[in-house]
């Protein structure tokens, strides 16, 4: 897995997305199945990340402290940033969730919303299905009413498993 900083261009809102690979990511922004979570945007870039270097293992840090004056101390800027044991554990938790739902869930690709649609007018048996389907299409699945959800990890076809 792979995540990386994405960016909307309508409301430029930065957003974290996670794929099986950089080509997941490409293949998934050219056809179109990337879309911000908070405004629908469907035109993605990737945003600006810092990159995660690691200090070499045989390398000693030393902290410095540095001398600050008693105003200084009391107006000094603070940050909290999450517990990575935490964060490790709240992704975990989201994949095992997701692996559950889809546990009974049948496959159905690009023709999720048809069968969707015919599920939802009474054409076709109510089961739990899984597939893709562009933002707009799934915009629209709303919109007349069936009940869609986003899944917050990319998830294999299974023709693509080895």
């Amino acid at each position: 897995m792979i995540v990386f900083d994405l960016k909307c261009e309508g409301q430029g809102h930065v957003f974290e997305a996670w794929f099986g690979s950089s080509a997941d990511y490409a293949d998934q922004k050219a056809r179109g199945l990337l879309a911000c979570p908070l405004c629908g945007d469907t035109r993605i870039g990737k945003a600006l990340m810092a990159p995660a270097v690691a200090a070499k293992g045989n390398q000693r840090r030393e902290i410095i402290p540095q001398q600050q004056s008693a105003a200084e101390a009391e107006t000094a800027p603070v940050a909290a940033g999450p517990d990575e044991a935490k964060m490790r554990a709240l992704v975990k938790a989201l994949a095992d969730a997701q692996k559950k739902v889809l546990e009974g869930s049948t496959w159905v690709g690009r023709g999720f919303a048809e069968q969707a649609r015919a599920m939802h007018y009474g054409e076709q048996d109510k089961d739990s299905i899984h597939g893709e389907v562009a933002p707009a299409e799934a915009k629209a699945l709303a919109e007349e009413g069936i009940n869609v959800a986003q899944l917050p990890f990319p998830v294999i076809p299974p023709e693509a498993k080895n």
